[in-house]
């Protein structure tokens, strides 16, 4: 068995050959992995012994992978990385809404998802490991960094990890430009991915704190570069 401080991750996905391989790639590298067929097993597994990472296929049988996530959620954080067959946006949206890290759309490169997993963990282990921050306010949102609670006008929000987190980002830098390529790498902590995971996100943000999502005056958009947080939520023009 490999030493703990690697990591723990749990594979499920209905396919064994599938399972077979990822399993053998996290195992090469590292990983103490183990694997689940289906979601009742998963929930049980993970009950048994927390995994650090759950590597996730969206479409298994019974209980659907986002039912999985949603019930390893409610237990408490863990990152997940999602398998998805089709690379319909509809289903990456479910799967980050549900509190998906990352997704991996079939058929993927075995040696990209455990570079996409030691970058999930890395990021992961940083944010436990960051120090308490105070609540971070701007245009009636305020956020709670150590509680991890956000609200507007005193409304708390429901906010998935991922878009907690940009948000969090974001306050901590206002009136700042960022593209979508340091967002990622400084939200997901990626170096590499789908840019659309960015603008996904940005939307689905904006539509629970803006007054008028169609017409954002806090998380604006900097035409040729990115997106830059308005601290006083002042009225400007954007997409």
């Amino acid at each position: 068995m490999h030493t703990p401080a690697q990591g723990r991750v749990l594979v499920v996905d209905d396919d064994p050959t599938v399972a077979e391989v990822v399993a053998g790639y996290l195992d090469r590298s590292g990983y103490d992995v183990a694997r689940a067929a289906d979601g009742p097993s998963a929930l049980e597994r993970a009950a048994a012994h927390r995994p650090d990472l759950v590597v996730l296929d969206l479409m298994l049988p019974g209980m659907d992978g986002l039912e999985v996530c949603r019930r390893l959620r409610a237990r408490g954080p863990v990152p997940v990385i999602m398998l998805t067959a089709r690379g319909d946006e509809d289903d990456r949206i479910l799967g980050l809404e549900v509190g998906a890290d990352d997704y991996v759309t079939k058929p993927f490169s075995p040696r990209e998802l455990v570079l996409r997993v030691g970058s999930v963990l890395r990021r992961s282990r940083a944010a436990a490991e960051r120090e308490p921050l105070g609540p971070l306010s701007a245009a009636g949102i305020t956020v709670h960094p150590d509680s991890r609670r956000a609200s507007r006008d005193g409304t708390e929000l429901a906010l998935t990890i991922r878009e907690f987190d940009l948000l969090t980002f974001l306050l901590r830098h206002p009136g700042k430009a960022f593209s979508r390529e340091e967002l990622m790498q400084h939200v997901w902590g990626w170096d590499f991915g789908d840019l659309s995971t960015v603008t996904v996100h940005i939307r689905r943000l904006r539509a629970k704190i803006e007054s008028d999502p169609a017409q954002p005056t806090l998380i604006q958009t900097v035409w040729g570069v990115g997106y830059r947080l308005d601290a006083s939520g002042g009225a400007g023009r954007d997409e």
